[in-house]
């Protein structure tokens, strides 16, 4: 069975910084591409970014660019999103999500089943 956890949100001022992490376990994960969605409340959920198996390629939405960093150590199963300067407009329940294709994941469409509960991020201003 497939899980995904993901863990480290809270809340925080704007302008501060958070650590996303998301374990991974129950199959091998590798080859795929991992990425992190956000969806706040009244919201369609939103791509956040995306990294591929070897951590070479890397996407991120508009919004996040510059101040958001997603990386992966294969070796723990985890993935990471450090967020910094964070705006209240981040304010948002955080997704990890996995799939072979990295334009699954950023057309938000990862593998079925392959989801996070979430990880709720309150930023405030």
């Amino acid at each position: 069975q497939v899980q995904l956890d993901e863990s480290g949100g809270g809340l925080m001022q704007a302008g501060g910084s958070l650590r996303l992490s998301c374990a991974a376990s129950g199959q091998s994960f590798s080859g795929y591409a991992m990425g992190w969605f956000r969806q706040a409340p009244g919201k369609e959920r939103q791509f956040v970014a995306v990294i591929s198996w070897s951590g070479d390629t890397k996407y991120y939405a508009d919004s996040v660019k510059g101040r958001f960093t997603i990386s992966r150590d294969n070796a723990k199963n985890t993935m990471y999103l450090q967020m910094n300067s964070l705006k209240p407009e981040d304010t948002a329940v955080y997704y990890c999500a996995a799939d072979r294709r990295i334009a699954s994941i950023v057309l938000g469409a990862p593998t079925p089943g392959f989801w996070g509960q979430g990880t709720q991020v309150t930023v405030s201003s």
